[in-house]
């Protein structure tokens, strides 16, 4: 988000910045330094301005410059060292509001590691160059550099730890150049001055590398300038950590420092912070013997404890490595299985299309064959009964498609209906022995009384009955007589009753039996797979029925022998005569009521 009230110098320099071409951006972002320098130090107007630099992203077109190779910049080293000013001022006292987790985990570490990174190059051409004007020069950028990057790290202390670790710094230490050496411990005595405390929290390989250096720069070099830096050096570290000053104690370089004391001229500067030097690291007091004792036996059991775990890890090492490969092998034949099937898959697919290709082809020329035999006059016929066999045919397999279609998307509701019918059921069922068991265990509440004005009514009522329904009088005989011709009809009812169950049994007899013959039939092979007596079960004990089978079974066979120029003008319910001596059977006939397709 681009702030309110900008300084109109920031935005011209910036459109200036996206319009020119590249070779021409280092030289434009030279202007910042002289904004920067006409406004006042610690000004609220200095933090606006360097809030607007790093809005409008010129910080990072800084930072970019001085990644690119020096030969391709305009103004050369020159416009580096400034960009480098310009950079470690613009970045120092800065606040970035809202990108403030970019500002502080991306761009100060990439721009100290610039700074080391430019270092490295300065030394690399200042150890190159032949003239002595030009070595003046470079030795000027490089101390550019270094005061740069010293003031970044005054501004912004957590980058200190970063920059002691970093392996460029301690390549620029390393450096056998007294000039380039006496600025890089110039600036490690800055960096120890600003905060010292971080020089505990590196790493343990990188902090013995530093002080050797430091201690080998005050052994073996005559120049008096790194022997006072580096003898400086090593008491701001003896005095602020103690940590160090045993460090020093365990080394050899004691006996050197009392040696190269030995040498100097006494009252000296130097002569005097070397015997302080030497008065720290030698053992004064039993308590200091003890603590050395006592350190080199915690590094004793400490060196035991690694060693112990080492081996320990080493042992497991065979287990871990024998789990990795077992992993490795199960994923890689999960992967092999995975290709095979897909592979499997191709091939089938392939199969299947070379298959209805092959299909299709033969289904063509057996047409064109069958075009080839049919008399001309009955090729459109023949080509008509094949459109109306493959319109079945599509029909077929559409209707059953969408039949089963409408079945899965039924499904639900059927089980669904299923379900309702068998809770009403059992809820029917339920009412309905509730309802049985309530008439059952109901009490006898007996008739109601008649009144007597009831049953005057009621007298009165069937009186009136018999008024006007008078029935003809009957007399004794005639009673008789027809009570004689009523038994005798309930006589013939009742004979006729039982000969009626008799045959209704027998009935439902000869249903059950057709029904378990038609089972049967349905079930039963067909006549290539039956085997040993399995036709004799269905042999019929009618000889009606045996003829009838007969005659049928001959027709079929007749109709599927008879060749296909036969049977063009045929209808399908036309009939085809058997001769009568074919039809002479016994009853030991088979009876076929039907085929089952195999």
């Amino acid at each position: 988000m681009k702030p309110t009230g900008t300084d109109p110098r920031i935005l011209s320099l910036a459109a200036e910045v996206a319009k020119s071409p590249e070779q021409n951006v280092p030289v434009i972002l030279l202007k910042l330094k002289e904004i920067i320098s006409n406004t006042p130090f610690g000004s609220s107007e200095l933090k606006k301005i360097k809030q607007d630099i790093y809005c409008y992203d010129l910080i990072q077109y800084c930072l970019l410059v001085l990644s690119q190779d020096c030969s391709r910049i305009q103004g050369g080293w020159t416009t580096i060292s400034q960009l480098s000013q310009i950079l470690s001022h613009c970045c120092v006292g800065l606040e970035p509001g809202e990108d403030a987790e970019e500002f502080y985990n991306e761009l100060l570490p990439s721009a100290a590691e610039n700074f080391l990174v430019l270092g490295i190059r300065l030394q690399t051409c200042f150890i190159n160059a032949a003239k002595g004007e030009e070595k003046d020069e470079l030795l000027h950028f490089f101390q550019i550099v270094t005061d740069s990057l010293s003031w970044l790290l005054g501004g912004h202390v957590q980058l200190i730890q970063n920059v002691l670790q970093s392996d460029r710094f301690l390549y620029l230490l390393q450096t056998d150049n007294v000039q380039i050496g006496s600025t890089v411990m110039t600036m490690l005595q800055n960096i120890l001055q600003i905060n010292s405390g971080d020089l505990l929290r590196i790493e343990g390989k990188t902090l013995h590398s530093i002080l050797d250096e430091v201690v080998f720069k005050l052994l073996s070099t005559p120049c008096p300038v790194i022997r006072s830096t580096a003898t400086k050096l090593l008491l701001l570290m003896a005095e602020s950590h103690p940590e160090i000053l045993i460090l020093l104690r365990l080394s050899a370089c004691c006996e050197g420092l009392r040696s190269l004391l030995n040498k100097q001229e006494i009252g000296t500067e130097f002569s005097e912070e070397l015997r302080q030097l030497v008065g720290l690291l030698s053992l004064k007091t039993y308590q200091e013997v003890e603590e050395q004792k006592l350190h080199q036996a915690a590094c004793l059991i400490q060196a035991y404890w690694k060693g112990f775990q080492t081996r320990k890890r080493l042992k497991k090492l065979p287990s871990a490595v024998i789990a990795l490969q077992r992993s490795f092998r199960s994923k890689r034949k999960k992967m092999l299985l995975k290709l095979n099937r897909k592979k499997e898959e191709e091939d089938l697919r392939l199969r299947l299309q070379l298959q209805r290709q092959r299909a299709m082809r033969l289904s063509r020329e057996l047409r064109l064959s069958m075009l080839e035999i049919v008399h001309p006059g009955q090729v459109e016929k023949h080509n008509r009964e094949m459109e109306e066999k493959s319109a079945l045919v599509i029909q077929k397999h559409w209707r059953g498609y969408r039949e089963r279609k409408n079945f899965h998307q039924q499904r639900p509701s059927l089980t669904e209906y299923k379900a309702a019918v068998t809770l009403q059921r059992a809820a029917l069922k339920f009412l309905a022995k509730c309802r049985k068991k309530k008439k059952l265990f109901a009490p006898w509440r007996g008739l109601q009384e008649l009144t007597d004005a009831r049953r005057v009514e009621l007298k009165q009522q069937v009186d009136d009955y018999i008024r006007r329904h008078s029935g003809p009088q009957m007399s004794d005989v005639a009673s008789r007589e027809l009570h004689v011709q009523a038994q005798e009809r309930l006589q013939h009812y009742f004979m006729s009753r039982a000969l009626e169950e008799r045959s209704q049994q027998h009935r439902e007899a000869l249903m059950a039996q057709i029904s378990t013959n038609i089972e049967q039939l349905m079930k039963a092979p067909s006549l290539k797979e039956s085997e040993g007596k399995e036709p004799e079960l269905f042999l019929s004990r009618s000889r009606p029925v045996a003829a009838k089978a007969k005659q049928a079974h001959l027709t079929t066979l007749k109709h599927i022998q008879a060749p296909w120029w036969k049977k063009l003008g045929e209808e399908p319910g036309d009939g085809i005569d058997v001769p009568k001596d074919e039809l002479s059977v016994e009853l030991g006939t088979l009876f076929i009521g039907g085929t089952k397709p195999p």
